[in-house]
């Protein structure tokens, strides 16, 4: 089997050619170098409705000023868990995606912290 150089094309060239993207560099896109980027891989589909499955890696950014409406990544009792953020009476409320878990709210005193905002999705092929 040959494989296809892009240089050997005959016929009539592309009107599509001009819009042709050069390489995409993920490192570039995803900003992985900045110290507080981290990939954080997902179990569980509690955000399937907002296009987040089970096996995604996250790009969390511990640095990211999270807003109402972000999905974070935070520590309640020292487990790690994916939730969106909302505020609800002056106060920040951790929200499961799929409504099967109470909501949390954010208290460092009780030892529930928000770590990082989710800032990207990448989604390896199966």
């Amino acid at each position: 089997m040959s494989t296809y150089a892009g240089d050997r094309t005959t016929g009539f060239a592309s009107p599509a050619a001009d819009a042709v993207e050069g390489p995409i560099n993920l490192s570039e896109v995803l900003d992985l170098r900045r110290p507080s980027r981290y990939p954080v891989r997902v179990r569980g589909a509690t955000f399937a409705a907002r296009g987040i499955l089970d096996g995604d890696v996250l790009i969390a950014d511990t640095a990211a000023q999270a807003k109402g409406g972000d999905l974070v990544v935070a520590s309640a009792s020292g487990t790690a868990i994916l939730a969106e953020l909302r505020a609800n009476k002056g106060q920040w409320w951790l929200i499961s995606g799929d409504d099967s878990h109470t909501p949390i709210r954010v208290d460092p005193a009780q030892d529930v912290e928000i770590w990082a905002a989710v800032t990207g999705v990448v989604r390896e092929k199966p």
